[in-house]
């Protein structure tokens, strides 16, 4: 007889949403990364320490190759660097009946955060390059921004983490252009 999940597992989507979320927390304390996690689905206990807090972050650096990678190649190159540098064979848990089945490519269902959020976040960033035939993500564009952020859906290529940013872009650009259209002043 099936065993009823206890809680739903998050999605690909969601999965991909947490690593950017915690790529772009780099200097979170530990609550503020395990508010994260919850947000996107990790059920309770979430409980970090600071050598969690620590390996999460790290391991959040790794995976930001992934959104900074120019092109679909280099993309899947740094997802299929991390996925063998830091993923054990694909398996299928419930953890212990508490889920319903769902991947893992962590080594085992009480792997440290910081294996288990690799694992999981190239799982779900390499479906979706599997599924769109583009990178998952990208790094924004705008100067003083270190955000990244998913891709969604088709349409023109995206370059900013935020409107905010894109309308911060473009005042900084018309302002330049408008002081060098400017005649110099004489005095």
């Amino acid at each position: 007889m099936p065993t009823t999940p206890a809680a739903p597992r998050p999605s690909v989507l969601t999965s991909a949403q947490r690593a950017a979320a915690l790529i772009n927390a780099a200097t979170a304390d530990p609550s503020a990364l395990a508010e994260i996690l919850r947000a996107h689905g990790e059920p309770e206990p979430v409980a970090l320490t600071d050598e969690d807090a620590d390996a999460l972050r790290a391991a959040a650096g790794l995976l930001r190759e992934v959104f900074d990678a120019p092109d679909t190649d280099r993309a899947a190159a740094a997802l299929n660097r991390l996925l063998r540098e830091h993923t054990g064979p694909l398996r299928l848990t419930t953890h212990g009946g508490a889920t319903g089945w769902h991947p893992h490519l962590d080594r085992d269902d009480d792997a440290p955060w910081d294996e288990w959020l690799i694992a999981s976040s190239c799982l779900a960033l390499a479906v979706l390059l599997w599924e769109r035939g583009r990178p998952p993500g990208g790094s924004c564009a705008a100067a003083r921004c270190r955000n990244v952020y998913l891709t969604q859906g088709s349409g023109p290529e995206r370059r900013y983490c935020s409107r905010r940013c894109a309308t911060r872009e473009r005042v900084a650009a018309h302002r330049r252009a408008r002081i060098a259209e400017e005649p110099p002043i004489r005095g």
